[in-house]
């Protein structure tokens, strides 16, 4: 995900997304604990969807 598509979004997308990569955070997390997860970089690549996300709305809410 890159930031581009992130703008056009409006803050109830934006949120909605949040959510579900928190989500999806929360269940890597735990599938890393139970050693279930192969591929480490997807916990990376999902804390970095969620700063994206986070940037976004604290633009949409400034404007």
């Amino acid at each position: 995900m890159k930031y581009i598509d992130l703008e056009a979004k409006n803050e109830t997308e934006l949120l909605e997304m949040l959510k579900a990569k928190k989500i999806e955070l929360f269940t890597l997390n735990a599938k890393l604990k139970t050693m279930q997860l192969t591929n480490t970089s997807e916990l990376r690549n999902a804390k970095k969807d969620i700063a994206r996300i986070q940037t976004a709305l604290s633009a949409v809410r400034s404007k």
